[in-house]
């Protein structure tokens, strides 16, 4: 496996990953067209396009064989949201804004990978946190960060079509 930064013709291949792998952040209830709803504006080919062109924004995908199996994105800078400043103290720091592994390569370390490589790319970059935000009933999700050092500290709303879902807030100081 390789892990690689993200360039800008990157945008498509991230939008396809994105399509297949955030249905199965979200919780069993959440209807199938607000997930289809934050596809289409938040992990969309042109909002790839702009997240790859801010350079407040790494991306950094993993392959194997040179197919793409999973992504990372940070974003630099303080968090925009009240209830995530208000937990996250430890500055400056990094959200660890996505983390997506496609389901044919679950539990094979793709995932781990991806969060080192993104920790330490935050890390040389001066940041002393990463935070991130996770479904409050993605169990699966939340073992994972907690193993790989994500302390809960907190929660938010995190809207997902029309409908707002109750993420937990995780800090790991670096």
């Amino acid at each position: 496996m390789l892990i690689r930064s993200a360039v800008a013709s990157d945008a498509a291949l991230l939008h396809e990953i994105a399509a297949i792998t955030f249905p199965l952040a979200c919780p069993p209830d959440a209807l199938p067209e607000s997930i289809q709803a934050f596809i289409d504006e938040n992990l969309s080919e042109s909002a790839f396009s702009r997240y790859l062109a801010d350079p407040q924004r790494e991306l950094f995908i993993a392959e194997e064989r040179g197919v793409a199996i999973g992504y990372t994105m940070l974003v630099h800078g303080d968090p925009g949201d009240a209830d995530v400043a208000a937990v996250v103290t430890v500055r400056p720091t990094v959200e660890l804004s996505k983390v997506y592994v496609h389901p044919d390569h679950h539990g094979g370390g793709v995932a781990s990978a991806l969060v080192e490589h993104s920790v330490s790319a935050a890390r040389s970059r001066g940041a002393a946190s990463v935070w991130l935000g996770v479904n409050q009933l993605n169990a699966r999700a939340n073992r994972f960060y907690e193993k790989s050092g994500f302390e809960q500290v907190g929660t938010k709303k995190f809207l997902v079509g029309e409908r707002y879902e109750d993420d937990f807030v995780r800090l790991r100081p670096l």
